[in-house]
């Protein structure tokens, strides 16, 4: 297998990295994108198998934290266009469980990059 293949940029992951409850997540939204999906079908996936995404894998926001992330980061609200509902957190464990749920290319890419060695938590976690 040719390592080049699943080259991963920490430049991009990095920047969407947050901590939230004391943790380094990233969000739904962003995750989807990595992984080349919507939202909602990241959500989908997370709601069909919800037993492989206990709370130290992912959680979803509460109110008053999904309000300071959108002060902080200037996204519209839910009446203009925006989110309807509370973006999801993953940690890193909930984020490689994600790409082995989602059936997208780049999601397995993902994951066969995490299991082949080259642990991701070591470049993009360790922000």
């Amino acid at each position: 297998m040719n390592k080049q293949t699943y080259k991963y940029d920490d430049n991009i992951a990095g920047s969407v990295i947050r901590t939230i409850r004391g943790q380094k997540v990233i969000l739904d939204a962003d995750l989807a994108g990595l992984y080349g999906v919507q939202t909602k079908i990241l959500n989908k996936a997370l709601s069909r198998n919800k037993k492989r995404f206990p709370e130290d894998f992912a959680f979803q926001l509460s109110v008053e934290e999904a309000g300071n992330l959108r002060f902080h980061t200037g996204t519209s609200s839910s009446t203009w266009g925006g989110r309807r509902y509370l973006p999801w957190a993953f940690t890193e464990h909930g984020a490689m469980m994600a790409a082995n749920v989602l059936r997208s290319n780049k999601a397995t890419e993902m994951s066969v990059f995490y299991f082949s060695g080259l642990h991701i938590h070591d470049q993009v976690f360790s922000c």
